[in-house]
C-alpha cells in the first residue's frame, strides 16, 4: 500500500506549526495531469456575496492604466496577449482565467496575512492595484517562468477596491501549459514566491505553512486498511476508505489543502484532456460549499461563504469552463475560436438558472 503523498517529492515536512483558525472566503484550486500531456487547472470562487461575475474576453492590445493607492494613474500597458476569464462586480479584471499561451493565472483570498508593497513618488508609473495583477500577468506573460521575472518588475500597491470596503486581500497562483506551477504572496510589503509541485492552493495561511502541513498526514493511505492484529484479536476494517481514515473534512483552508492533496494526487490518470476536465469538476465537488453550510459574523450580521462558481481550464488546447451555483451545466468558452484582436473587451453573461429535463414524457 502506497501513502498518498509518497509518489509526490516533498521536503521539509518534519517541523509543525500552530496554527489559531481566521475567517476566509473558501476558494480551492487542484490540478490533473492527462495521458495526452495536457494540463487541467480547475478552481472554486467562493464568497459570502455575490460578485456579478461574468465571462470576459479581453484582446491583443487593449490598452489598460493601473490603479495606484490614492486612485491615482499608474502602469500603463498594452496586452500582448489575448485572454478570457471571470470578472467580478463587473469591472473589466479577470479574477480567474486562461490566454492564448496557456497561462493560468487566479486570485484567492489571503486574509490576515495579505501586506502589499509600500509605493514612492517615483514607483506610480509602475504600480498597479491587487486586483489588476491576473490581468497584468496574463497580458503580458507566456509562461510561469516569465511570470516570475515579471512580477519583480513592477508595484503591487495598498490600492483600496471599494467594491469590498478596502484593501483586498489577495494571493495568486499561476500554472502554464508546461505544468509549472508558482504561487505569487505578498506578506508585510515583500512579494514572496513559491513552486508550486502540487497544483494545489487554498487560502491562509502562507503557502509554505500548508506544504509544512501536510507532514501530519503522511499516514494517510490511497487503499484500504483491511485489518489489523491486537493481542491476537483480529480488527477488521469498516469497509471503504478506511485508508483515508483521519482526512480532515471541514471547510478550513489547512483541511481543504490537504483533501486537495489527497485528491488530486490519488486520481487515476485519465487518457485525454477532455475526460482531466470532467475528473477536475469531479474532484472539485468535494469542496462545493451551499448556502449555510460555513457561517461567519462580521460586524454583527450573519455571513454565509458558497461556491459562486466552478472554473477549469485545459491549458494546452485552451478551452475554459465553467458552472456556477443556480446552473450546474458545464459550459465552454473556446480561445481559438473568439476574436482576440477584437476592438474591445467582450462580455458574456453566466446568469441563469440550471434547466431540468423531463425524461418521462408526460404529457403537460
Amino acid at each position: 500500500m502506497k501513502r498518498f503523498i509518497h509518489s509526490i517529492a516533498i521536503a521539509g515536512l518534519i517541523s509543525l506549526t500552530s496554527f489559531a483558525p481566521v475567517t476566509s472566503r473558501a476558494c480551492t484550486g487542484i490540478t490533473v495531469n492527462p495521458k495526452d500531456g495536457s494540463v487541467i487547472f480547475g478552481r472554486t470562487l467562493e464568497f459570502a456575496q455575490d460578485l456579478q461575475s461574468n465571462i470576459i474576453i479581453v484582446p491583443r492590445n487593449h490598452a489598460f492604466v493601473g490603479t495606484a493607492p490614492g486612485n491615482r494613474q499608474g502602469l500603463q500597458w498594452n496586452t500582448k496577449y489575448g485572454m478570457v476569464g471571470m470578472n467580478a462586480f463587473g469591472l473589466p479584471v479577470i479574477a480567474d482565467g486562461i490566454n492564448e499561451k496557456g497561462l493560468h493565472v487566479g486570485i484567492f483570498y489571503f486574509p490576515d496575512y495579505a501586506g502589499f508593497q509600500d509605493v514612492s513618488e517615483q514607483e506610480i508609473s509602475r504600480t498597479i492595484s491587487p486586483v489588476e495583477v491576473p490581468l497584468y500577468l496574463l497580458g503580458n506573460c507566456a509562461t510561469v517562468a516569465e511570470v516570475a521575472e515579471n512580477i519583480k518588475q513592477i508595484k503591487v500597491g495598498k490600492t483600496v477596491m471599494e467594491e469590498l470596503g478596502g484593501i483586498p486581500p489577495f494571493h495568486y497562483i499561476a500554472t502554464d501549459a508546461s505544468g509549472n506551477s508558482i504561487v505569487l504572496e505578498y506578506v508585510d510589503g515583500k512579494l514572496n514566491q513559491f513552486p508550486n509541485p502540487l497544483g494545489v492552493f487554498t487560502n491562509s495561511p502562507t503557502f509554505d505553512w500548508h506544504m509544512t502541513n501536510l507532514g501530519n498526514y503522511v499516514n494517510l493511505l490511497t487503499n484500504n486498511v483491511s485489518k489489523i492484529e491486537i493481542k491476537k484479536q483480529t480488527i477488521k476494517g469498516l469497509g471503504q476508505g478506511s485508508g483515508m481514515l483521519g482526512l480532515p473534512g471541514d471547510f478550513t483552508p489547512p483541511s481543504r489543502f490537504v483533501r486537495a492533496v489527497a485528491f488530486s494526487a490519488s486520481a487515476f490518470p485519465v487518457p485525454t484532456a477532455r475526460a482531466g476536465v470532467l475528473q477536475v469538476f469531479h474532484i472539485l465537488n468535494q469542496f462545493d460549499i451551499p448556502k449555510g453550510a460555513a457561517r461567519g459574523d462580521e460586524n454583527g450580521k450573519v455571513t454565509a461563504d458558497y461556491t459562486l462558481w466552478t472554473a477549469v481550464s485545459d491549458l494546452k488546447n485552451l478551452h475554459y469552463y465553467f458552472r456556477t451555483y443556480d446552473d450546474s451545466t458545464i459550459k465552454m468558452i473556446n480561445l481559438n475560436c473568439i476574436d482576440l484582436n477584437a476592438a474591445g473587451i467582450k462580455t458574456i453573461s453566466i446568469q441563469g438558472d440550471q434547466p431540468i429535463l423531463d425524461l418521462s414524457g408526460c404529457a403537460r
